[in-house]
């Protein structure tokens, strides 16, 4: 409750004579007739109350904080059981006053409201760095999600279904008490590894491919994001260690070099270059290093970014408008931000073969002087590989890492043992 009532006072802090900051919380939403989705909290809200219960609102005015809980009847409490009252809850959530949802206009009184784009700004650049409590959520939702990596790596077998693999690492997470996914699991067989954001999670395993499973559980709303990929019959074939070794290399170089102060995107280039120099090697590139990532060669193998922030939401907030910066680098970068302690971030570079760009007609002329096209060819059957890894950006050091999943050829070919 200290937690909480620590943020509610800061964001009013912000706003002290200036209105009436109001939150609405989260409503149900209906799947189909008569049927909801499973309701997961708003993200503000729950940042600022910690309350899991639909159809609420926050009112803070200066010092003045209301909790509005919805008013419910009997033919709610038969159907869908216990709702907290304003007694009740004022004890649950330690706030100042409860009062129904039916009284928010009583509650707003006649102060004019602070506009919703402000105060979703002001929140932006609060949940942007992570408290202790916070990070002490996210750490317990990696051990979890990471435990079930695990779980699925040593009982995946040829001949199972992706969706086999998906209940597995599923229930793992519920058994442990996280009853909300970050997002939907990705499971991707073979060549369904190139599909970046993969959702079908029905193909049958075969020996000799690789398996490319991105997955987290959230805890208090608090997400972990992992991504691992190994061999299904447990042991990497040449070609796929050549591949790995680069992926792995471009997440170790990236993550050594986190640090406060250090710019985002600066750090996607980086990773792109080991990317580049990897794949040359391998003889899929040629040419210059700077060109073939300026030049956009490399991102027909690694099309996506780098990293991105996590929190409550698995994209989290980037730091609202004071920490929006112009993008310094000569490639396209989504998420742009001088990292400060605190930050939580994704590590997952990756390399894909994916036929939408490699037989693009276009980019095939564009490129024919970096890309080894017909030796790309002969990989459409390999799919892709992506490493994942959350991090905390630490002050005076080198990053923590929450994630603890094996990811070192022989650690991944030792929990695939048989």
């Amino acid at each position: 409750m200290n937690h909480y009532r620590a943020l509610r006072r800061e964001l009013a802090k912000r706003f002290a004579g200036r209105g009436v900051v109001h939150l609405e919380g989260g409503k149900p939403v209906s799947r189909n007739f008569d049927v909801d989705y499973a309701f997961r909290q708003n993200s503000d809200f729950l940042y600022l109350t910690g309350v899991e219960e639909s159809g609420c609102h926050l009112v803070l005015d200066g010092s003045r904080e209301i909790l509005l809980v919805p008013r419910v009847d009997a033919h709610h409490r038969v159907w869908e059981g216990h709702v907290p009252g304003p007694a009740e809850a004022k004890k649950l959530f330690g706030v100042d006053r409860v009062m129904y949802a039916d009284e928010l206009k009583k509650a707003l009184g006649s102060k004019r409201p602070v506009p919703a784009a402000l105060v979703r700004d002001a929140l932006d650049e609060m949940r942007a760095v992570k408290t202790e409590g916070e990070l002490a959520l996210m750490r317990r939702a990696n051990k979890i999600s990471g435990d079930a990596h695990v779980d699925v790596m040593r009982r995946a077998r040829p001949g199972m279904r992706e969706y086999e693999l998906q209940a597995m690492f599923d229930s793992a997470c519920v058994k442990a008490g996280l009853k909300h996914l970050a997002y939907p699991s990705i499971v991707a067989a073979g060549v369904h590894g190139a599909v970046l954001h993969y959702r079908k999670n029905d193909a049958v395993l075969k020996s000799g491919d690789l398996l490319l499973i991105d997955a987290g559980a959230e805890l208090g709303g608090y997400a972990a994001d992992i991504t691992r990929t190994f061999p299904i019959n447990g042991k990497f074939t040449r070609r796929q260690r050549d591949v790995y070794s680069i992926v792995l290399a471009a997440q170790k170089e990236c993550i050594a070099h986190a640090r406060p102060g250090v710019i985002s995107a600066d750090l996607h280039v980086r990773s792109m270059r080991v990317i580049a120099e990897g794949l040359k090697d391998l003889g899929l590139l040629r040419g210059e290093t700077d060109g073939l990532v300026e030049g956009g060669a490399v991102r027909l193998f690694y099309p996506h970014g780098l990293t991105h922030m996590l929190g409550l939401d698995v994209h989290d907030v980037t730091g609202g408008k004071k920490r929006v910066l112009p993008n310094p680098t000569k490639v396209p970068v989504r998420f742009v931000a001088k990292l400060e302690p605190g930050f939580v971030i994704t590590m997952e570079p990756g390399i894909y073969f994916i036929e939408a760009l490699l037989k693009d007609p276009v980019l095939r002329r564009k490129h024919k002087d970096s890309v080894d096209f017909a030796k790309a060819d002969s990989y459409l059957d390999f799919g892709g590989i992506r490493i994942e890894d959350d991090v905390v950006i630490r002050a005076g050091g080198p990053p923590e890492n929450l994630t603890s999943v094996p990811k070192e050829i022989d650690a991944v070919e030792a929990a695939c043992a048989r």
